[in-house]
């Protein structure tokens, strides 16, 4: 599969079915033509195509459809038939003529592949399909001449000169790699997100070769899978050679109404919204059909749709031009276009072209003889005696089932009734070769619908057409991208934010420095810093081995900087600890509730739950998956279930709780699903009902778009336990619903609701399993969460094709608006259009039209009849309408993958949380997304609404809305979330360590040990830091120090080591003794040492340093071994406390040790010999000594610790593990690699 090829989900290819086809008059007489027409119904068009692509001489096929949303479902379609290697997809730019924003990095780089692909023979793909805008677009100059970087293990590359040229084609040079397009330089190490990869490649080499090659995890950066090789696409379309840029020089003069831009062009800038320009530096009109050669074969999809959609882009594209070309003074006839007219398709290519039509025009044309499935053909009886029939009369009959759950369900249901067909699993036949044989198949085939073909006697039967549900397009399954880690949201340090330091109280972060302390034997060594500001401009320098001490601070307002050294700040600390133990009672009482409810253990997971979790049509995220794995452990226990699954909106909190209720349901249970608003009801209603369809599983909804006859009916299912699964409004709280075997609450968006209804809900909730969801929780929840009063899972991973959705704050103004509309018409897309007053929401809709004509235009809001609103969203998710003029009635839970354009009026009005809840309704088709936040121009923000406005700006990272719940603490104030009598507390020593405080106070009334942090003085001269040359970004050293600051095992650190070589490279000496120190402070913490210090020694005929080490207990033995180890150590025991301890138990007392050790490394190499022979590791055995030389402890032989030692030459990975096969493999393979490298330098 080439890099950056869709992933598809495991599947049979139905290639030879295909070939089946060619026997059809229809296909034969197109095949024996150089240009043809025929007549290929919808249903069979991809096997059609396919069987093109299996028996014509021609190559590559490139298929022209009218919209992106055919292409996609038939892009799809051949990917089952042929495979998804054989088919490539040519999107279109998602931008508007003339608009100075870039299409996608994906976009562009997947354009330039596929016109790679078609220039070069030997990697043609078989299909090419293309929506017609797609085609009808300009190439830029030099495209076909432009080949991508190929690196390989084993090759010679110049790392300077392949970053120049990645620049040069778009790539963004970052510190560190996140997002396609970019690209990070560190040492030896290149790291690159290709345009059409989708994971990102770590580049490791070993002078000028490539030594490794690897993909590696946006989220933690670490390597995850080795590759052999990377294609490199360009990740833009225009590039700027010195053609490019000596003809926009000349545009300076002769066009000076974009002199700005063209000089940035002709200076050899890239920049976002360039490629706009394009039309000005060609002077060729290629597209895509021109660079076919006269081998291949061009298939148009309904030619006079095609030719209508083509004319509707240039209209649009001349409105567009008049409207600009006033705004830039000059004449919009004379404004070059992007897009070329249908003509011109095909007036310079040789490869032939056929057309290919729904219907036949005439009786002259073929027709491909077959039809649909009747809908929703069912199963059991009905089913078994159609497909007997086909058999009977000779057809080749295959059920193409979505998944292989799927598969096994449909085996079991055609069994129950008495027909055995030959079952394909994936993976037995690779090829498909054996579907061709006479009689009936069973497979996993995902396709949209199935067709019956009398001609070629061949009934495919897709699962959709069991169900009634035709299958809708989905961004095929693919690992999501993984955020940062959960420290990342609330641990974040930038200079000038507050902080709060556990002892001195709050301060200003003034950033990170580096200074250089008096070390041994008259050297310096040097130190990373942070620099906290205090009140009189004290400065306090923590040490980086210190900064888990130090809290970014969260709280209402600008907080009042505590004085350094003073009493101040402990002084608040013990009173509002004295006072938090009043919230701490009244959490400590809810948890007891609820630990002392006897709740429902359930079973563990039936195959039917193993059946549904495989027919989810996405990778599940590692966060997603852990937090299944908790709700379901949680469910298995006899303790009623309270946990809050928080995420953003779209990453998939919906998938955990429809697992967890079909848990609930398989034994035997009612499962309640509590919603805010009643669209959200209806959504989740069908979003259920599908996935429980091939279950016996009956789900009801319950909501005011029910008449009282219909809610009636309902209720008394729901009482007599024949409804398993209700969804529904706070109309589920009424006095009159009554689930009896209630074994599940889950709660969508516990915010939105009002006080009375969260105390119903408490009642119902007693002894029931409870599971809440939200994106952005309220404070109260949170407090709840983070103290572990309620579980807490947290779900920080994007889907892998969301984008960040681009967000516009300002000024309203009909012309962006007007902009904006048009752009997503062009696309294909539809519209969001928040306008929050009833009253004259029908007026702004009127407006909208005057405004841009081409659109359909509904309403919506809440005051409108039940059926009505029904019925107008209906329309709107099935694209009868292209703009919703709406309230925000849309912002809970509606999922509309085709809304990609959000426009709000008077967004200054909506809260923080409400407004990323309405943006987070468009963007979750993968396609990128516009958020246009608009206040009333010429008027005065508040200080809150500004604040709002900018921090919805400004968080437009995936992932952002737990961030976003804490800012909104910050704007609002603590005392209108959490009350008055809390704020104050809050606001004096930050959030997180009010958290802290609370947790501890709960942790004493409920008898536990209360766990302080675990503070070690650890104080060495040793120049242990991570250089700036090997770690440069501020914010990454501060991570790394915060990891290390947190060490208590030695794997810890070696996963930190491993890290390292495999992000940054080489690890330098200052950074190698910086681990070292981390593997003292996890001994130190595993022993129970608080201090560990080293200082000069005044015996001057022995080691230059003398350690000191407490409190610590030695016994008899530990004594013996101190003695042979380390001659002249003193231990000074605590003379109020007995020494009897066991030499092989850690001893934790009050005496202190004091032990000769050399300088410089061999301090932590020499701690490390003491740590393993006084206190080794429970349940193994200090190292055998060497047997007494006379020499002195500087001298003596020793046996070599693993704290201070040094990985092996040339310090680049872990060594392999004995005996692992994978391990041995690999260093076979990398010494092969050293000796074939030597034999070619030695022949140099």
């Amino acid at each position: 599969m080439l890099p950056g090829a869709r992933k598809y989900p495991p599947r049979v290819p139905l290639s030879s079915l295909a070939a089946l086809l060619r026997d059809d008059p229809s296909v034969r007489d197109a095949l024996g033509r150089t240009a043809a027409t025929v007549a290929v119904p919808e249903a069979v068009r991809a096997a059609y195509i396919a069987a093109i692509a299996e028996t014509s001489s021609r190559s590559p096929i490139v298929v022209a459809v009218p919209t992106v949303a055919e292409a996609e479902t038939l892009c799809d379609d051949l990917g089952t038939w042929l495979g998804p290697d054989a088919v490539e997809w040519f999107p279109a730019w998602e931008t508007l003529p003339f608009e100075r924003v870039s299409p996608s990095t994906e976009t562009m780089g997947r354009r330039m592949r596929v016109m790679w692909r078609l220039g070069d023979p030997a990697r043609s793909p078989r299909v090419v399909v293309a929506p017609i805008r797609a085609l009808l677009q300009r190439l830029g100059p030099h495209i076909e001449e432009t080949r991508p970087v190929i690196v390989g293990v084993g090759d010679t590359v110049d790392s300077t000169q392949l970053v120049d040229e990645l620049v040069g084609w778009g790539y963004r040079r970052e510190y560190q790699v996140e997002h396609r397009g970019e690209v990070a330089v560190r040492g030896s190490i290149v790291d690159v997100f290709p345009a059409t990869a989708n994971s990102p490649v770590r580049i490791d080499l070993w002078g000028d070769e490539v030594e490794r090659l690897t993909e590696f995890s946006v989220g933690d950066q670490r390597s995850v899978a080795s590759i052999s090789e990377v294609e490199i696409h360009p990740a833009r379309e225009l590039l700027v050679t010195e053609e490019v840029a000596v003809r926009a020089a000349r545009l300076v003069s002769a066009e000076p109404w974009g002199a700005a831009q063209w000089q940035r062009l002709a200076d050899g800038e890239t920049f976002d919204g360039m490629e706009s320009w394009l039309p000005w530096l060609t002077d060729t009109e290629h597209v895509l059909f021109d660079l076919l050669d006269a081998d291949a074969q061009v298939l148009l999809v309904e030619p006079k749709r095609l030719a209508d959609r083509g004319a509707d882009l240039l209209a649009e594209e001349a409105d567009l031009a008049d409207s600009l070309a006033r705004t830039w003074g000059t004449d919009g006839a004379s404004l070059r276009r992007l897009h070329l007219h249908f003509d011109r398709l095909l007036a310079h290519t040789a490869a032939p072209a056929w057309s290919v039509l729904a219907t036949a025009s005439g009786p002259d044309v073929p027709v491909l003889e077959s039809h649909r499935w009747p809908t929703a053909v069912g199963g059991g009886e009905a089913l078994t005696a159609r497909l007997g029939s086909l058999l009977a009369d000779g057809y080749r009959v295959v059920v193409a089932a979505h998944n292989a759950g799927s598969l096994d369900r449909i085996d079991g249901m055609l069994g129950d009734s008495g027909l055995t067909l030959a079952r394909h699993d994936v993976g037995v036949d690779p090829e498909g070769l054996t579907l061709a044989r006479p009689g009936g198949h069973l497979t996993v085939a995902p396709l949209h619908e199935g067709f019956i073909a009398s001609e070629a006697r061949l009934a495919v039967l897709a699962e959709s057409d069991l169900t009634g549900r035709r299958r809708t397009h989905r961004k095929p399954k693919t690992p999501r991208k993984a955020s940062r880690d959960a420290q990342a949201f609330f641990a974040d340090l930038a200079p000038g934010a507050y902080v709060v330091h556990h002892h001195h109280g709050v301060a200003r972060y003034g950033g990170m420095v580096t200074r250089s302390l008096p070390g041994p034997n008259n050297t310096s060594v040097d130190r990373d810093y942070l620099l906290l500001e205090y009140r009189g401009a004290d400065k306090l320098y923590v040490p980086s081995d210190q900064i888990d001490a130090v809290r970014q601070y969260t709280g209402g307002s600008t907080p009042t900087l505590s004085r350094m050294g003073g009493s101040d700040f402990a002084r608040t600390k013990a009173k509002v600890r004295s006072q938090v133990a009043e919230v701490a009672q009244e959490l400590v009482v809810l948890y007891q509730l609820r630990t002392q409810s006897e709740g429902h253990a359930y079973p563990p997971d039936t195959p039917w739950q193993t059946e549904l979790e495989e027919a989810f049509e996405f990778t599940e995220t590692p966060d997603q998956d852990r937090a299944i794995d908790d709700v379901k452990a949680d469910m298995e226990s006899d303790r009623p279930m309270d946990r809050l699954v928080c995420g953003d909106v779209g990453f998939g909190k919906t998938e955990i709780a429809l697992r967890a209720v079909f848990k609930a349901v398989q034994d035997g249970r009612q499962a309640a699903i509590l919603v805010p608003t009643t669209l959200l009801a209806s959504q989740h209603f069908t979003t259920f009902s599908e996935r429980f369809a091939p279950f016996p599983v009956r789900v009801e909804v319950l909501s005011r778009f029910l008449t009282s006859a219909q809610a009636k009916r309902v209720l008394q299912a729901l009482a007599a336990g024949e409804v398993d699964v209700v969804v529904g409004t706070h109309r589920l709280l009424g006095a009159d619903v009554s689930i009896p075997k209630l074994g599940l609450l889950v709660v969508d968006e516990e915010q939105r609701f009002g006080v009375s209804h969260k105390e119903r809900i408490k009642e119902m909730s007693v002894g029931v399993d409870v599971l809440t969801l939200s994106a952005t929780p309220i404070p109260r929840t949170l407090e709840m969460s983070l103290t572990g009063i309620r579980d807490l899972s947290l779900l920080h991973t994007a889907p892998a094709e969301r984008q960040p959705i681009l967000t516009y704050v300002g000024e309203f103004d009909d012309a962006p608006v007007a902009e904006a509309i048009r752009r997503e018409l062009l696309r294909e897309g539809q519209v969001f259009y928040v306008h929050n007053r009833v009253e004259d929401i029908d007026r702004r809709a009127s407006q909208l039209a005057e405004l841009v004509p081409e659109a359909r235009i509904a309403v919506a809001h809440g005051q409108m009849d039940e059926g009505t609103l029904e019925q107008v969203m209906l329309d709107f998710w099935e694209g009868h309408y292209d703009v919703l003029v709406c309230t925000t009635i849309i912002e809970s839970g509606i999922d509309m993958p085709m809304v990609n354009t959000l426009v709000v009026e008077r967004a200054d009005l909506l809260g923080l949380g409400q407004l990323h809840q309405i943006r987070g309704r468009v963007g979750r088709s993968g396609q990128r997304a516009y958020a246009y936040l608009f206040y009333p121009p010429n008027r005065e923000l508040t200080e809150e609404a500004y604040e709002r406005l900018k921090t919805i700006g400004e968080s437009t990272e995936l992932g952002s809305g737990f961030r976003i719940a804490m800012r909104d603490l910050e704007i609002r104030g603590a005392g209108n979330l959490l009350g008055t009598g809390q704020s104050g507390h809050i606001a004096a020593v930050g959030y997180d360590l009010y958290v802290e405080m609370v947790t501890q106070a709960i942790a004493e009334l409920s008898g536990e040990p209360v766990r302080q942090p675990a503070e070690i003085k650890l104080d060495l001269p040793v120049d242990a830091h991570l250089p700036d040359d090997y770690v440069a970004q501020e914010d990454l050293r501060v991570e790394a120090y915060r990891r290390l600051a947190t060490v208590t095992s030695q794997a810890e650190v070696d996963d930190i080591a491993a890290e390292w070589i495999d992000r940054f490279g080489p690890t330098p000496e200052p950074a190698l003794a910086l681990l070292s120190v981390a593997r003292v402070r996890a001994e130190c913490s595993r022993i129970g040492i608080t201090e560990c210090t080293a200082t000069r020694n005044p015996d001057f005929s022995g080691p230059p340093l003398r350690a000191v080490l407490a409190p610590v207990e030695l016994g008899a033995s530990a004594h013996m071994r101190l003695d042979r180890a380390f001659p002249g150590a003193v231990y000074k025991a605590e003379p109020a406390r007995s020494t009897n301890s066991s030499a092989t138990t850690p001893g934790v007392g009050g005496g202190q040790l004091q032990v000769p050790v050399r300088a410089g490394h061999g301090l932590t190499e020499d701690l490390g010999t003491l740590f393993a022979q006084l206190w080794p590791p429970e349940g193994t055995e200090p190292p055998p000594l060497p047997r007494p030389t006379g020499g002195h402890a500087s001298t003596a032989p020793r046996r070599r610790s693993t704290i201070g030692s040094r990985p092996p030459a040339p310090n680049r990975r872990p060594a392999p593990s004995p005996g692992d096969p994978a391990a041995i493999a690999e260093a076979e393979a990398r010494a092969k690699r050293v000796a074939e490298r030597r034999a070619r330098r030695s022949q140099r």
